[in-house]
């Protein structure tokens, strides 16, 4: 049998195992299988949209869970929120950053002053900066593209606060606060994410290494990328590998010396094609640690803005995969602990017996208590986990035959790991010549062990398409000649 490759539309379309379209399918480490589905947590939806959102953990290794609107901050208790912050204005492309800093929650966005919350509602630091983004490290959480009363609107500039206090932001050798630019690379910083002790700064077309070297400078920069940059402030994550980022023209890999790409070849040109130039900044990744996975949330060409489609990477295993999601913030949601005893958030008015309950897989990581799970706010303002039963999916295969022959397709056979669909579908696909217009036939289901199909063409190719949970690694076309013309 041919091992499927992944989605990867930019390979030339005869290379075997490529797959050319996919919706609903994503890589796992042995192949490919049908993605989850969001699933409800029981939390209640936000009054607003969300513009940022957070799991932060405290020294007790106890969980805070936030999300932000343009007016207020929220945090979760139970299944509802409390409102622990507000009065904000926030713009149309401000998000809400948030950083943890031993037992306190900063969080901020380029029109309000860092907030603090020590266990309860936010209030904002006194002589604080403005800042879009947050990071902490090495005792010190530090502030990029700020506003304050000094410098102004300063889309370059970074402020450090005290070391170990970070309600003090007044510049000081003696307590290491301290501010400075990034001046290499123009525009202002897109980007900042931990790596390791030290912070990876991103601009559009630069890349910064900061580093706490102390002394007069405090924090010591080194431009490592050049012409290669992050298009936006929610475009790069901490993964196994090193930063996976988004730039303007290429998905790469970030190692801590240069930056490397990993689409190009394989789902590159179809990613700029099919992605809004003037909407890529808002694209949002979120790391699943649990499957290796990093998920690529972007506004498509056809999008007036929101995250309406993904392609997802496999870190491990190198592929990739595609699933449509709108959403307007992603997180690593903590389940809360529960018992059948005391029942569960999700059973809600309406919904009286676990039977009831939206259909889950038992090996989920949503039922462990204190148990990270890849979640987004969809368009109802509301937290879903990515571990729902599949839906839909369908994957285009690649393309095989000769322009010199004609052959018979008689069956497809696939190869499963596991399989637990209502509808299991296979659509050929007939072509006179390699590149002439696509012709389908009619869909055949699976038998057991094939899709029965009769076609004659140079070139064949085919759409499987299923609902429910499934995994597959590798098919064989059974095609044998059929005569010359």
């Amino acid at each position: 049998m041919t091992p499927l490759l992944g989605f990867s539309p930019d390979v030339e379309p005869t290379t075997p195992g490529a797959i050319l379209d996919a919706q609903g399918v994503i890589p796992y480490e042995a192949g490919m299988r049908a993605a989850p589905s969001p699933a409800s947590t029981g939390v209640a939806a936000l009054a607003d949209a969300c513009m940022g959102s957070a799991v932060v953990r405290s020294l007790t290794g106890s969980s805070r869970f936030f999300a932000g609107t343009a007016s207020k901050l929220y945090e979760a208790s139970g299944t509802s929120w409390s409102d622990v912050g507000g009065a904000y204005t926030l713009g149309t492309d401000d998000r809400w950053s948030f950083a943890g800093y031993g037992n306190d929650v900063l969080a901020s966005n380029k029109a309000t002053t860092i907030q603090r919350s020590t266990g309860g509602a936010f209030s904002a630091i006194s002589g604080a900066p403005k800042a879009k983004l947050l990071v902490a490290s090495k005792g010190f959480v530090v502030a990029f593209d700020t506003n304050e009363g000094v410098y102004g609107d300063s889309p370059d500039r970074w402020w450090c606060s005290a070391l170990f206090n970070v309600t003090d932001w007044t510049p000081s050798i003696s307590t290491q606060c301290a501010t400075g630019r990034l001046i290499g690379g123009s525009g202002p910083v897109n980007a900042a994410v931990r790596f390791g002790d030290d912070i990876v700064v991103y601009k559009s077309r630069a890349i910064f290494l900061m580093t706490y070297v102390g002394g007069d400078a405090v924090w010591a920069s080194t431009q490592v990328g050049f012409d290669v940059g992050c298009v936006g402030p929610e475009a790069a994550v901490d993964t196994s590998i090193g930063h996976i980022f988004v730039g303007s023209d290429d998905i790469y890999r970030f190692d801590g010396t240069r930056p490397v790409p990993i689409a190009s070849g394989v789902v590159r040109q179809w990613w700029l094609n099919n992605s809004s130039a003037e909407y890529r900044y808002r694209t949002k990744l979120l790391w699943d640690r649990d499957n290796s996975l990093v998920w690529i949330h972007f506004p498509s060409s056809s999008s007036t803005g929101a995250c309406d489609d993904c392609i997802v990477f496999h870190v491990g295993a190198q592929k990739w995969g595609r699933v449509s999601l709108t959403v307007q913030a992603v997180v690593s949601y903590v389940s809360a602990p529960f018992t059948y005893d005391g029942g569960h958030p999700l059973i809600v008015p309406g919904v009286t017996t676990y039977d009831d309950l939206p259909l889950i897989p038992f090996d989920s990581p949503f039922w462990l208590s204190q148990k990270s799970s890849p979640a987004i706010f969809d368009v109802t303002n509301a937290i879903k986990t990515l571990s729902g039963s599949a839906g839909s999916w369908s994957m285009r295969l690649f393309d095989f035959g000769d322009e010199s022959a004609w052959s018979f397709l008689s069956a497809i056979r696939m190869r499963f790991a596991s399989r637990n669909t209502s509808s299991l579908t296979c659509t050929p696909i007939a072509k006179e010549t390699s590149g002439s217009p696509a012709v389908f036939g009619a869909a055949s289901s699976f038998d057991g062990s094939k899709f029965a199909l009769r076609q004659t063409a140079r070139f064949h190719s085919a759409v499987v398409a299923g609902v429910g949970d499934a995994k597959f690694s590798a098919v064989d076309p059974q095609i044998q000649p059929a005569g010359t013309r």
